[in-house]
């Protein structure tokens, strides 16, 4: 199982690693964040090439902070050091598989690619 926590010093690191990492943001005191625990963790233990992650907001006001969370709990899913998933709310087991399975059917090449035309100069895209 592959489940770490996460604060403002570690976080960059653990999606620049290049796999694909699944945060899960939450408090001690939300009762959603409570209840989608286990669920987390359970599917933490069922996909070993994924690093599932957890961060306190309590603890880490600041990385919560910078990453714009208001909602807890919420899920960032990165996949190569690309942002894919990001949404508040807690999900039910079969909406997190089902998640899970489209992080990892998706097409990083071309995900890098449209990323590499939308950072090139109009300019340039209409040169030929």
């Amino acid at each position: 199982m592959s489940l770490i926590e996460l604060n403002k010093d570690t976080f960059q690191d653990a999606i620049t690693e290049g796999g694909t990492v699944i945060i899960d943001f939450w408090a001690p005191w939300c009762g959603p964040c409570k209840n989608f625990g286990p669920v987390f963790e359970q599917a933490a233990e069922k996909h070993e090439g994924i690093t599932f992650a957890k961060v306190n907001t309590d603890e880490q006001q600041e990385l919560a902070g910078a990453l714009g969370i208001r909602s807890i709990p919420t899920l960032m899913a990165f996949r190569e050091k690309v942002l894919l998933f990001s949404q508040p709310g807690a999900l039910s087991a079969g909406q997190f598989e089902e998640l899970i399975g489209k992080i990892q059917e998706v097409d990083m090449a071309d995900v890098h690619k449209q990323i590499a035309e939308a950072q090139t100069p109009a300019s340039e895209n209409n040169a030929s």
